[in-house]
């Protein structure tokens, strides 16, 4: 009588069952983490890529930013070398003005000065003070203190000497001929350039007849 063991038949195909299953599985596995890695190393890729691209782009930048600041700079020293030029010409300028003032001031002093001398006034020496810039001392002799007066008044309405002009002394001399004495002054005076005249305003006109 044969027997047939269906029991260990039946336990072969199952066990083959289960290791096509596993094989399967495995292989699933095995192509998710390949795609998971073939995946990772894209995006690694493309990030380093992306990397490399803004790194280049920096690096352009701060040259073109380091050649802005050469032209900058540049640009900094001829601003620089124009102010000192323009500070240079605005010296010379002044320079130059106060020359002419200084070449013309005594010029306008004696003329102001020979201008304001009254009838039977002469002076005998005019000499600047070196310690007071513009200040002048006058010397001479009148007939009488109206004189002497009216040179000091006049002086004062010229403009250019400051008001008030100072009698430092008088002195009063004899005189044999004719018979009489001389008034021996010195006045003190401080010269100045008059400020240029303001135009009068002009009243306006009410409107109507």
């Amino acid at each position: 009588m044969i027997r047939i063991n269906l029991l260990a038949v039946e336990r072969g195909a199952t066990s083959k069952k289960k290791a096509v299953s596993f094989s399967i599985a495995g292989q699933k596995l095995t192509l998710a983490c390949t795609a998971i890695l073939i995946a990772t190393g894209a995006l690694i890729g493309w990030r380093y890529f992306a990397l490399q691209r803004q790194s280049a782009q920096l690096d352009a930048e701060i040259t073109a930013a380091h050649q802005e600041t050469a032209r900058l700079s540049s640009v900094i020293q001829q601003v620089q070398q124009f102010e000192q030029r323009r500070a240079q010409l605005q010296q010379r300028v002044v320079l130059i003005e106060q020359l002419r003032k200084g070449q013309t001031g005594p010029v306008h002093m004696l003329d102001q000065v020979s201008r304001s001398l009254p009838p039977m006034l002469w002076l005998t020496e005019l000499k600047q003070n070196d310690k007071v810039p513009g200040e002048v001392q006058i010397d001479g002799r009148c007939t009488t203190l109206t004189g002497l007066s009216d040179f000091v008044s006049n002086l004062e309405a010229t403009g250019y000497f400051k008001k008030s002009v100072e009698i430092v002394s008088t002195v009063a001399e004899p005189m044999s001929t004719p018979p009489g004495e001389l008034i021996k002054f010195t006045i003190r005076a401080l010269f100045q350039t008059p400020e240029p005249a303001t135009p009068a305003a002009v009243p306006a006109r009410s409107g109507g007849n």
